[in-house]
């Protein structure tokens, strides 16, 4: 959690849409009223790979309700995604995609994988690049504390 950045002026997410897990077109706001954890990645990410089973213990028992949202950005054929996710154990986490990078971009994610924390009312007030242990205690702990803290 060392190269958490906390955002001094939080700003709105941006409202460019992505594919759910449902496979239909939404956007960041749709699950405003919790936080989020919104993790961009890609197959070919050797960091994700790393990353991806700690927020997947994180999904399964998020502190306050967070929400986690995976999303693969670029080009990731959906059988990789598949093999990707078999491989690493992922059953918890959503198979969100951002084909064309579109909502990567809006977001100003530069590299993967990065990781963007939104309060409830959707201003990101946190990001990290490179991959993290999102399961950690002190993950946990922050991500709890924002999920506690009154909307507004």
């Amino acid at each position: 959690m060392r190269r958490l950045v906390l955002a001094t002026d939080p700003v709105p997410a941006p409202d460019t849409p992505y594919t759910g897990d449902d496979g239909q077109e939404t956007t960041l706001a749709e699950s405003n009223g919790r936080v989020r954890v919104v993790n961009f990645w890609a197959t070919w990410c050797v960091p994700c790979r790393t990353e991806m089973p700690e927020l997947e213990a994180l999904a399964r028992d998020s502190p306050g309700g967070v929400e986690v949202i995976t999303i693969a950005t670029g080009r990731n054929a959906p059988d990789g995604i598949a093999r990707f996710r078999k491989e690493i154990g992922i059953t918890a986490l959503p198979n969100a995609l951002d084909p064309k990078g579109t909502l990567a971009r809006a977001m100003d994610v530069p590299g993967l994988p990065a990781t963007i924390i939104l309060a409830k009312d959707g201003s990101e007030v946190g990001r990290l690049l490179g991959g993290a242990n999102w399961n950690s205690p002190e993950a946990r702990a922050l991500l709890a504390h924002l999920a506690d803290a009154p909307e507004g």
